[in-house]
């Protein structure tokens, strides 16, 4: 296994940590490798609904799902996937601290 593979399969698991049970199960059902021909269909639908996320039931969060679920089997998409998501992550860390500090800050 790739170390891109890796890294993607840890970005998988710190995800189904986060998100409820239910959806989790479901992730990780998803996620093996029999379940390809259902996988990348899936992935492309919702790049797909990512980009017309303009759309009332549609939007952006479906995104950044759909090219996770592509990456797994689509090797090339992997490095770019996995550092976008990182580097997404330590900016949305860096921002809530910000934002938190500012709330916490003393008044003068």
């Amino acid at each position: 296994m790739s170390k891109s593979a890796q890294r993607l399969n840890r970005l998988f698991d710190k995800l189904e940590r986060k998100i409820p049970p239910k959806a989790a199960g479901l992730l990780s059902r998803i996620r093996r490798p029999e379940a390809r021909w259902i996988r990348i269909p899936l992935g492309i639908l919702l790049v797909l609904g990512g980009i017309f996320s303009f759309l009332p039931v549609l939007g952006i969060w479906m995104l950044p799902l759909g090219l996770l679920l592509l990456a797994v089997d689509l090797i090339f998409l992997q490095s770019p996937v996995n550092f976008s998501i990182l580097r997404g992550s330590r900016y949305w860390t860096t921002w809530q601290r910000k934002r938190r500090d500012r709330k916490n800050a003393p008044k003068s």
